[in-house]
């Protein structure tokens, strides 16, 4: 049996399944600062803490959809380890992406995935879709959630 075809017959036995948790991480206003920089998106919501605590319904500034989605790929690193032939792992996209809560600065965040689905799309690449949740510490309702797809590519 190949590397790819092991990590299929292992990943399918855990469709459905809570596949990693990830470790915190704070969302300090350094790097909604930094994020707002880098994406020229100086919106006051995001960087203006007097008028954010002052003029916002969220008591202060709060973190960027997209910075928030952005660390997913750290939670992942977190949360997944290369299968046994994998030679990289590419972020294929997403399906499915809902913000539903605004992270304010100063909060702690973490990923959790759930496997979906897996497939063989070649010989080489397994392609695997998993539910994303960003949880907000101390939240009930999420940041986010996605259906998000990555490539296992495999040597050949």
């Amino acid at each position: 049996m190949s590397p790819l075809e092991n990590a299929l017959q292992q990943s399918e036995a855990l469709i459905g399944t809570e596949v990693g948790v990830s470790n915190w991480i704070t969302v300090d206003q350094a790097m909604i600062d930094d994020f707002a920089k880098t994406t020229r998106d100086d919106q006051w919501i995001h960087i203006d803490p007097e008028r954010a605590a002052q003029d916002a319904p969220f008591g202060g500034t709060i973190a960027h959809g997209f910075l928030t989605l952005s660390l997913a790929s750290r939670f992942a690193y977190d949360c997944f380890a290369m299968l046994p032939g994998q030679e990289m792992g590419i972020n294929y996209g997403l399906n499915k992406l809902r913000f539903l809560m605004p992270v304010r600065a100063g909060s702690r965040l973490r990923g959790r995935f759930t496997l979906q689905d897996v497939k063989a799309r070649s010989e080489t690449e397994l392609l695997r879709t998993n539910i994303l949740t960003v949880e907000i510490e101390g939240q009930e309702t999420p940041a986010l959630v996605a259906e998000w797809l990555g490539l296992a590519i495999f040597k050949q």
